[in-house]
């Protein structure tokens, strides 16, 4: 059995204005008790699952590169003891620039890690600091080229649209930044205004400039069209690469694989399960102490939630969901069960049948999370 593990580490240098993900301001003496912990967990899921082969695994927060190198390669040593790591697993580490340098790079690449997540999110300075980030950019070019110093071949870059009093010109200059920085995968994310976050209080304060609705259309409309000229593919909605630099792990969740989540506020799939960690770093470090799973939520999926996930899940890849294997999965055709959805969908012109895979179409996929509403039973 294959599957894949996601590592949470939570700790940031400052919590950026949109950010709603688990994190806290790093504090050193919090490194080595989570790191702990996490050794913890890891012991307790290769008990549970003695007999998997991991062949992603992705290091997400918060900012894992604010840990010291030397605690990155105490994890992967301790993941390459505890499981069975394919030879040709993809090992993800998300970077801040500013948050690396040369030698830590060198020792991730010698630890095993061999892909890159860069968070650049746009080249505009006074864009950087309205979004919180602490990283010029200078900063983010020094950081690409550290990189592929260091042996990197697989670096990707977040970018962000949307963004407060953002433009559709400076959207294009990130644009054609990234497209000119020898990466090979990019991410490009339209802002969603979270309720807890700095940006959802100045919201509804009535204080937050965004661009208009057409002004962002007109942003998604260029990427979608601008990156494939420029040899990054869309393979899912909101991610691109060069061929054969898609990346390995995210493709995971949208292809309903098995995947365990360690850290405080990580989540898992497993066993027709949706699992939840504990988001507190006490709560979650104390249950290792106990020698427990530190979940906080179980939600155990039933075959109708299950072939819905399975559904928008695999809408989000541009091959979108392969008729024969839905058959195999669930008994019974796609056609079956959705028989007044997919014709009213493909007559709307968001979804067609290319005889083995329904996918949805160019004008599906910026209008997702309709046809994902359709696909619920």
């Amino acid at each position: 059995m294959h599957a894949g593990i996601y590592l949470h580490i939570p700790f940031c240098v400052q919590r950026c204005n949109y950010c709603d993900f688990v994190s806290n301001v790093a504090q050193e003496q919090q490194f080595a008790p989570y790191i702990q912990a996490l050794y913890q967990e890891m012991a307790l899921y290769q008990e549970l699952f003695p007999d998997i082969i991991i062949d992603t695994i992705y290091f997400g927060g918060g900012t894992p590169s604010i840990l010291p190198a030397k605690y990155i390669q105490g994890i992967m040593q301790q993941l390459q003891q505890q499981f069975n790591i394919a030879s040709n697993a993809e090992v993800t580490i998300e970077t801040n620039p500013g948050t690396a340098n040369l030698e830590a790079m060198k020792l991730w690449k010698a630890s095993g890690i061999n892909r890159i997540s860069m968070g650049v999110q746009t080249t505009i300075p006074r864009l950087l600091k309205t979004i919180g980030r602490i990283h010029t950019i200078e900063e983010a070019e020094a950081c690409i080229a550290m990189a592929k110093q260091a042996g990197f071949t697989n670096i990707s870059v977040d970018l962000m649209y949307g963004l407060p009093e953002q433009t559709m010109e400076e959207f294009k200059e990130s644009v054609a930044w990234a497209t000119t920085r020898g990466i090979q995968h990019i991410s490009i994310y339209g802002l969603q205004v979270e309720e807890h976050t700095v940006f959802g209080k100045l919201a509804e304060a009535g204080k937050l400039a965004l661009p208009t609705e057409e002004v962002s259309e007109a942003m998604y409309d260029y990427l979608v069209d601008e990156l494939p000229k420029q040899g990054f593919n869309r393979y899912e909605i909101s991610n691109y690469a060069q061929p054969g630099y898609e990346s390995k792990h995210n493709m995971s969740y949208w292809q309903d694989k098995m995947y365990l989540g360690l850290g405080a506020g990580a989540h898992g799939y497993y066993l027709g399960k949706r699992i939840a960690n504990y988001t507190d770093l006490a709560t979650y470090q104390e249950a290792g102490k106990l020698g427990k799973l530190p979940i906080e939520e179980t939600i155990e999926l039933t075959a109708k939630e299950h072939m819905e996930e399975v559904c928008f899940l695999s809408l989000r890849r541009a091959e979108g969901i392969n008729k024969q294997q839905f058959t195999e999965k669930f008994g019974k055709s796609i056609n079956e069960y959705y028989d007044g959805v997919i014709p009213s969908l493909i007559k709307q012109g968001l979804l067609e049948d290319t005889g083995t895979n329904l996918r949805l179409t160019k004008l599906g996929m910026k209008f997702g999370n309709q046809v994902f509403e359709a696909f619920l039973l």
